[in-house]
């Protein structure tokens, strides 16, 4: 298969349009969209916003603001345009005809980077699965064999109807052996946790936004060599290790199971969130989470909520949590806590905190600590997680 998209090429430039429907977490700068491009590989050259009541039915974004953007990518040399929404096939199709230049949106971009940076079998499949999900609507762009024109967005010719109707068979096709290899794939990862429960393994599964540290976190506490970058996705696969936390409550020292698992993001394709529940299953059955966040982000209070929303579609809201401000280091000394571990609510209930700097190691003893209660009690979720113990809230100055 074929995409517009091409990450590969140093000279690929991107033009970033983004659209406001009065929701409030929409990002007025495009920061997110413009990291997103850079990891993809692209160099975004120009930014442009507007806002609307609701999407155009055929240009989502309405024929004047289309000429504007069109007049923009010409004046900057952008060769390809990128929507920070989702948009349908037509009006995808529409664009591309309106504006002469490929069309691509959020969906598509994150769709690459994971195939970019999916590394294990099972992490191919899963990707392999949403980007099949995903063109399987956008046949008449995305598939090069279908065109009788190479190069270019086609204005001679186009595909026949019996072709693309075999290829939507094909794409079926592909679709059902992916999924049956992936179901495998959940069948022995059913095994290994099933072995672990046998030997009464406590385990712990990293979670949070993408880009809040979580790698380097689990780097700093399990001495392991786990890819950590200042970048969004710089992991997809879970990396499990065993973790020692010294001597617990119980008066003996014990091991538990730590994973690493992929990062989520606001809109995260649900192509994506179904073709990753074997990875994501890890959080879900996990003993405990640690939701890790980036304290120095002004953003990280909506950041919470969106991992919050991932974990409840995958099953995992009522799984303990411990919520863990990382990038302490980070922080201008007015904004530092008073005290590295208090309490903070959490869809309304009381929730562990501890701060801590996973490149500096601040905090992490605190940290440990208080994974070496949760594991070393008996019924150490209820016991352990209480917020007795911990300073009161305190609020981060803005």
């Amino acid at each position: 298969m074929s995409s517009s998209f091409q990450p590969e090429n140093p000279l690929a430039s991107a033009l970033l349009v983004g659209v406001d429907f009065g929701l409030p977490h929409f990002d007025g700068e495009l920061e997110e969209l413009g990291l997103l491009a850079q990891t993809a590989g692209l160099n975004p050259v120009a930014r442009i916003t507007c806002k609307r009541r609701a999407p155009d039915a055929a240009l989502f974004i309405g024929s004047g603001k289309a000429d504007e953007i069109k007049l923009l990518a010409e004046e900057t040399g952008a060769t390809e345009i990128l929507f920070d929404q989702s948009l349908s096939p037509a009006q995808q199709r529409n664009l591309e005809r309106h504006l002469g230049l490929p069309v691509n949106d959020r969906t598509l971009l994150i769709l690459e980077i994971f195939a970019q940076r999916a590394r294990s079998h099972e992490g191919k499949l899963q990707v392999e699965l949403a980007r099949l999900q995903y063109l399987s609507t956008r046949l008449v762009r995305r598939w090069s064999h279908l065109e009788r024109q190479r190069g270019g967005i086609g204005t001679r010719g186009g595909p026949g109807e019996t072709q693309i109707e075999l290829d939507r068979r094909m794409i079926g096709e592909a679709i059902k052996r992916t999924r049956e290899r992936l179901e495998k794939v959940k069948r022995q990862r059913n095994t290994q946790r099933r072995q672990r429960e046998r030997r009464d393994t406590f385990t712990i599964s990293l979670v949070g936004y993408t880009n809040a540290g979580k790698s380097s976190l689990f780097n700093a506490l399990v001495k392991a060599r786990a890819y950590a970058a200042d970048q969004l996705f710089a992991t997809l696969d879970t990396t499990t290790r065993q973790l020692y936390l010294g001597n617990t409550a119980t008066g003996a020292g014990r091991s538990v199971s730590l994973s690493d698992t992929v990062g989520f993001i606001r809109d995260l394709p649900h192509g994506l969130i179904d073709a990753f529940q074997a990875t994501l299953q890890e959080a879900a059955d996990a003993d405990l989470l640690l939701h890790v966040v980036d304290a120095s982000n002004p953003n990280h209070p909506e950041q919470m909520a969106e991992v919050q929303r991932v974990l409840a579609e995958i099953g995992a809201a009522d799984v303990p949590q411990l919520v863990v401000f990382n990038k302490l280091d980070a922080l201008e000394s007015e904004r530092r806590p008073l005290h590295l571990a208090d309490t903070l609510e959490v869809d309304g209930r009381p929730v562990p905190r501890v701060f801590v700097s996973a490149h500096t190691g601040e905090g992490l003893s605190a940290l440990r600590e208080r994974l070496a209660d949760v594991a070393g009690v008996s019924g150490a979720v209820e016991s352990g997680l209480t917020p007795d113990s911990a300073a009161p809230l305190q609020e981060l100055p803005a």
